[in-house]
């Protein structure tokens, strides 16, 4: 019997943290109670452990992937590649433990000039689609590929000052095109080849780097810095999940928080988000998150509550919901696109 390495959000089981990982597990419980999920899978700690034992995917596994992929394509109506409706995923690791900052996240995985194309046709919003792209590729090069940020970076700042703006909202679609074709020559340039156009490729060389930075240097470190033993977690999962987009427009957002305040305990929705933008914004220090609720706002702040009053409210009941559910203070992740709730990770 060979070995189940990949669990869709609709069948795995929420309790087995060790095989699922603390994200992929917590993703099935929320989709499994009836919480809006994007749809997703999770390719098991095994398969991780597996791979770095033998220097190589277990054997049958990426066609596991695309056997899940076309479970994706049939779930959302988008085509993996497709050049009309394409899919995007995120993949994400996720160990037993909670492991902050140590490994890595690809987002907008799928991306390419035909994919671009027909996300920009699909969504009408030019500046969306090539920021998405520029995201991708600098997060793609950085994680699988190896490259440095700096290289990125430098072309970054450069348009940025030719634009004569210094937050990167303040860009416009053409900066940005430009931004993504700078970014596709630093890979050009870096790896000795063209950045991978097939999606397939990309998904792959993906999980390879996901189960890599098990092993990476800061991931060693922090489990050796805590005290993390096999027992406790051993190896990362990695979650693929459909894209949803926070950096769509005003009526998008970004956010991570609690269930209650962390420092008091008092029972209240605490935490920070962003209009129009992507997880990594929010943790990046690039711009100023605002909080979410009215009582937490400062003068000439703009809370959740306020700008995205529906979505809030949902939240509110999630909240509820997942506290009920855990019998504890939750720490989550969402994002709202076109003013729909999504939950990304509690």
């Amino acid at each position: 019997m060979a070995k189940k390495y990949i669990y869709k959000y609709t069948e795995g089981d929420g309790k087995n943290k060790m095989l699922l990982g603390g994200k992929g597990a917590n993703l099935c419980e929320m989709t499994q109670i009836g919480l809006r999920v994007p749809p997703g899978f999770v390719i098991t700690t095994e398969a991780c452990l597996d791979y770095i034992a033998n220097n190589r995917l277990p054997e049958g596994l990426m066609e596991s992937v695309r056997q899940n992929m076309t479970w994706l394509e049939q779930e959302t109506g988008k085509q993996f590649g497709g050049a009309t409706n394409p899919l995007l995923v995120s993949v994400r690791s996720g160990s037993a433990m909670s492991m902050p900052g140590m490994m890595d996240t690809i987002l907008n995985l799928g991306l390419n000039e035909t994919t671009l194309a027909g996300l920009i046709k699909l969504t009408g919003n030019e500046r969306f689609g090539y920021d998405a792209y520029r995201r991708f590729i600098q997060l793609f090069g950085k994680i699988a590929l190896g490259i440095d940020d700096k290289h990125f970076d430098e072309h970054f700042e450069s348009i940025k000052r030719r634009a004569g703006v210094k937050v990167d909202l303040g860009l416009n679609a053409n900066d940005l095109k430009d931004i993504g074709q700078l970014f596709l020559k630093v890979v050009q340039e870096q790896t000795g080849r063209a950045f991978p156009q097939d999606p397939y490729e990309q998904l792959e060389l993906a999980v390879k780097a996901v189960f890599n930075s098990w092993m990476g240097q800061r991931a060693v470190d922090y489990r050796r810095e805590f005290k993390i033993t096999p027992e406790m977690a051993n190896g990362t999962a990695v979650n693929v999940v459909t894209m949803v987009f926070g950096n769509m427009g005003n009526d998008c957002s970004t956010g991570v928080g609690f269930t209650r305040d962390p420092g008091t305990g008092e029972n209240v929705m605490y935490g920070e988000y962003l209009v129009n933008a992507q997880g990594e914004d929010v943790v990046a220090g690039i711009r100023t998150p605002q909080p979410m609720s009215v009582a937490r706002a400062k003068p000439g702040e703009r809370s959740m509550e306020e700008a995205m009053p529906a979505a809030y409210a949902e939240l509110c009941e999630v909240r509820e919901r997942l506290e009920r559910h855990y019998s504890d203070m939750q720490d989550i992740e969402f994002t709202v696109q076109r003013n729909k709730l999504y939950m990304l990770q509690t």
